[in-house]
């Protein structure tokens, strides 16, 4: 049997020093660890290796459960996957295993309170957000990559998208970084960029205009000393009483 620890924590600042340690303390052999936010299964890569690497009879070791999931539903998705394979999940705070009946009822509550707690986290957020603008003194999430280095990038000949490509940013903060001028020209020559299709108009087509130099139409010459015929009607013939 294999002992697989697994630490994670949500930010690039944050340390997984005290989850490994704790992990290594554990008996586990071999420990994966990665920053990547807890409310999904997307894009944890070091997860997803641990579950296809796990065999029957071996044990995923978690400090707490919500460095496992921040969601209910993927927590019991991961169980599920391990009973599959045969395995089983072990959290050492607070000390339970997945391995018995009583085990897998903890871990279903210790979800619910995790993913609460994470809703709870968002709310603060939101309102210590909303009290920082009301006293003027909310400045937003930091800046991705700095506005120098995207104008240097498009001055060499960069496209809007390789710019994104490149440092990792959506093509909006391109965009944003670029003065409005110069944002325009970089939609307009980007060569990734794909050309606006126009809705079409309602309502009736317009009269074609003629151009100006088509040539009038002309009436043809009457030969001289014969009246003009047009809009005269010529008299019935009388009959011969």
């Amino acid at each position: 049997m294999a002992r697989i620890g697994y630490a994670r924590v949500s930010t690039a600042d944050q340390d997984l020093t005290l989850q490994v340690e704790r992990l290594k303390a554990a008996g586990c052999m071999i420990i994966r660890s990665e920053k990547q936010s807890g409310k999904s299964r997307t894009g944890r890569d070091e997860l997803e290796t641990i579950l296809q690497f796990l065999r029957e009879g071996d044990e995923l070791v978690v400090v707490r459960l919500d460095r496992l999931g921040r969601s209910t539903r993927d927590v019991l998705n991961i169980v599920h996957d391990l009973d599959q394979a045969g395995a089983s999940l072990r959290v050492l705070d607070p000390e339970l295993t997945t391995s018995g009946d009583l085990g897998r009822l903890v871990v279903t509550v210790l979800g619910m309170v995790a993913e609460m707690e994470h809703r709870f986290i968002l709310e603060r957020q939101r309102a210590g957000i909303e009290a920082a603008k009301g006293r003027g003194v909310y400045k937003g999430r930091p800046r991705t990559a700095p506005n120098e280095e995207i104008r240097r990038r498009r001055a060499t000949g960069m496209g809007v998208t390789e710019i994104a490509r490149a440092l990792k940013v959506s093509r909006m903060t391109v965009y944003r970084a670029l003065s409005p001028g110069d944002g325009a020209e970089a939609s307009a020559t980007d060569p990734t960029e794909k050309p606006a299709i126009a809705a079409p108009k309602s309502g009736k087509p317009k009269a074609e205009v003629p151009s100006a130099k088509a040539k009038p139409e002309t009436a043809e010459p009457r030969a001289a000393g014969k009246p003009a015929t047009r809009g005269m009607r010529r008299p019935a013939s009388r009959s011969s009483k």
